[in-house]
């Protein structure tokens, strides 16, 4: 009887000794029990082709392949990537280009459900193409791919600086390594920029006002200028809609016809400001001060600040001929001294206003409220006809 020892084609090492009998077809029967694998050929160890069973000698080594051409064991390193269940067999990515020499179980164990996984567990599953040199083609970024081999070998997630981290994470879905995915969006979420919402200076905006040409229109819309001293500047045709200017100092400021509707006013300081044709429809100024305003405009351009909110405001001895104050809150005002000449009051809220001193010839009180209201030493008399209520 002779014995032969087999080998997985283009390995050398765990070989099995078997017993040839009956026909060719039996050893290789033989030879799929012993090793694990679908036995088709036959090979010596110079790679002959075995094709009859009587050509086979005792203690002849022969290898054995699923039906690929023989690769000798000894020269070619592309045989023991090759061989099936082998799961710490090196081999070679290259990767865009770039190559990376790994082992198949750094591939397969971490994430074993990722693509990666999938493509290099079992021999040809999923046809991978190599290159002249035996590496593994695949077609993606050598940069953001290295991170993520790193991540598969000892499980941390290291980033040189330089690398931009949705690049990797976009590799990592690609690849289906999902725990690694989630502690990049986690990464790229710390790293984001919060949005700065810190008041703009008074050098920063002087900075922004010099730079910009004069007949341009400056846009602040929702800017946060708060406590921002903006004292003396020339702010004319700004528009400031929904802008933060609480605690502001505005003070002998130029707003000739910009617009504050709906901007923030509380507790700012306006005292000596050109208010001349300013927009301040629902804009809330509670607390403020607008002591010595200028609102009247020669042109006829009338200042607009229906709806607004000024409790407790003081804009004593303001000019406000033609003003519109229709249904706007001045509940606890001082408009001592004020010219309301022709101003527009209609539903506006007086309630314990000091209007004491003011002239209001020609102004329309009708629907206001002025409960409380102090008319004492007016300059003219107020007929019953300017207020209903």
């Amino acid at each position: 009887m002779r014995r032969v020892t087999v080998f997985v084609n283009g390995t050398s090492k765990n070989g099995k000794v078997v017993a040839v009998y009956g026909t060719l077809t039996d050893l290789l029967s033989v030879a799929t029990n012993k090793l694990g694998i679908k036995a088709c050929n036959l090979y010596n160890g110079k790679g002959g082709l075995i094709d009859d069973i009587a050509l086979i000698r005792d203690d002849d080594v022969l290898y054995v392949s699923e039906g690929d051409p023989f690769f000798d064991p000894q020269n070619d390193v592309r045989a023991r990537d090759d061989r099936p269940g082998a799961h710490t067999d090196w081999l070679t990515l290259n990767i865009g280009g770039r190559l990376f020499t790994t082992t198949r179980s750094t591939l397969v164990s971490k994430e074993p459900e990722s693509m990666l996984a999938h493509m290099f567990r079992e021999k040809a599953v999923w046809g991978n193409k190599q290159d002249e040199c035996g590496a593994y083609l695949i077609d993606r970024s050598p940069e953001y791919f290295e991170p993520i081999l790193n991540y598969l070998r000892h499980g941390q997630l290291i980033i040189n600086e330089g690398i931009n981290l949705l690049g990797i994470l976009e590799e990592a879905r690609f690849f289906g390594i999902e725990q690694l995915a989630e502690q990049l969006e986690v990464a790229i979420k710390n790293n984001e920029t919060p949005e700065d919402h810190s008041p703009i200076s008074r050098k920063e905006f002087v900075r922004f006002l010099l730079a910009t040409p004069t007949k341009s229109e400056l846009r602040c819309q929702g800017l946060n200028f708060s406590g921002a001293d903006l004292s003396r500047l020339d702010l004319r045709y700004i528009n400031f809609k929904m802008a933060n200017l609480s605690r502001c100092n505005l003070t002998h400021a130029n707003l000739c016809s910009s617009n504050l509707e709906r901007a923030d006013l509380s507790g700012a300081n306006l005292d000596g400001a050109n208010l001349q044709g300013v927009k301040m429809l629902c804009s809330n100024a509670e607390g403020a001060s607008l002591k010595g305003c200028n609102f009247e405009d020669p042109s006829g351009l009338k200042a607009n600040l229906e709806g607004a909110n000024l409790k407790g405001v003081d804009m004593e001895g303001s000019q406000m001929t033609g003003i519109n104050l229709r249904v706007a809150t001045l509940k606890n005002a001082k408009l001592k001294n004020c010219n309301l000449r022709g101003a527009t009051l209609a539903g506006t809220d007086l309630e314990n206003c000091d209007l004491s001193g003011c002239d209001l010839q020609e102004a329309n009180l009708r629907g206001s409220n002025v409960k409380g209201a102090i008319f004492e030493e007016m300059l003219t008399a107020l007929h019953m006809s300017q207020s209903v209520r």
